[in-house]
């Protein structure tokens, strides 16, 4: 063998040799940046999809899809999350606190309204754009409103439920009864008819603050219980909801000791159920299990589907009819 050709193969084998060297390096400098990302690393890391951030000012907040019937989704069933910031003397909000956010899947809530006179009645205005950025005026109706809109205080008072109107270009106006002093959060519910969102229930909301005394002072939540009375009714609740878990809620109306028969249909039910989480106000609308039919009486037990998304105390807000007139009762529930 001449002398070139070994030169060129002991040339060759050293090549060889350095690459297979810088190969176990690499992927020896690999292995440990592997190890500090999942210790470390990983640990800050984001893992949602886009996340809604959202703050106590007005005018600002973070939302979730609406309960699970008709075309809704259940509150937190996907993985887009949002997160925050506590407003002074409440608890932090969760990161996926259902109901919070402004804007959801494209469509978001509008309001050049940051600040509502307290003691009088006053009207909110507001919009939903859709994704391609212009007002949403096409609507499906949900228990029988095109708009749900709901007001409650951050200490889980005051609560109104409204279905306002809506104007040709896509402006709402909600008829607010006189709010106290305070921090207040405004949600819409509703089922866009047009865009990729179609048919799919959304609640998204605002912050509004009402200056006046009393501003800072907070009401103390009542304590968990099973029943309250309004109007001289009394209702029962029952069960014993696991976040984040499907069950049943049995609502029982009585009247001086006697089961209640004669409830009238609301919103295509005979009661209407919507929850706030104190602490961050997450939103929760339970659904009745059975409609009820135009004409028709009901009571004195009803069933309804609950899937509360976060433990925690939750203020529940229950409607009925009867004789024509409305009552609104409240009690707080214990979810574990």
């Amino acid at each position: 063998m001449s002398l070139t050709t070994r030169t060129t193969r002991t040339t060759r084998a050293r090549r060889t040799r350095n690459r297979s060297l810088a190969l176990a390096a690499g992927a020896a400098v690999l292995a440990l940046t592997l190890t500090a990302c999942g210790s470390d690393a990983m640990g800050g890391m984001d893992h949602g999809a886009a996340g809604a951030t959202a703050t106590g000012a007005a005018g600002t907040a973070s939302g979730t899809p609406a309960g699970g019937h008709q075309g809704h989704q259940m509150p937190g069933a996907d993985a887009a999350t949002a997160t925050a910031t506590a407003a002074p003397g409440t608890a932090a909000p969760a990161a996926d606190a259902p109901g919070l956010a402004a804007e959801r899947n494209g469509y978001r809530l509008t309001s050049a309204t940051e600040s509502l006179p307290a003691g009088a009645p006053a009207e909110y205005r507001f919009t939903v754009t859709g994704p391609d950025g212009k007002p949403l005026t096409a609507f499906e109706p949900d228990q029988t409103k095109r708009m749900h809109f709901y007001a409650i205080r951050s200490d889980l008072t005051g609560f109104q439920h409204l279905h306002p109107e809506m104007a040709a270009d896509g402006t709402w106006t909600a008829p607010l009864a006189a709010l106290t002093a305070g921090s207040w959060r405004l949600f819409a519910s509703f089922v866009p008819d047009s865009g990729p969102g179609r048919g799919t229930g959304l609640v998204l909301s605002r912050t509004v603050t009402v200056p006046g005394e009393g501003a800072a002072a907070a009401a103390e939540l009542p304590a968990a219980t099973g029943t309250a009375t309004v109007d001289g009714y009394t209702v029962a609740v029952e069960g014993a909801p696991v976040a984040g878990k499907a069950g049943e809620l049995k609502v029982t109306v009585s009247k001086d000791g006697k089961p209640v028969t004669d409830l009238q249909p609301y919103l295509e039910t005979f009661a209407h159920l919507t929850a706030f989480r104190a602490g961050d106000q997450a939103f929760a609308h339970l659904h009745p299990e059975a409609k009820a039919a135009a004409g028709a009486t009901g009571g004195p037990t009803l069933p309804f589907h609950a899937e509360l998304p976060a433990s925690g105390d939750w203020r529940l807000f229950l409607q009925f009819q009867t004789g024509g007139q409305l009552h609104t009762v409240g009690l707080t529930l214990k979810v574990g």
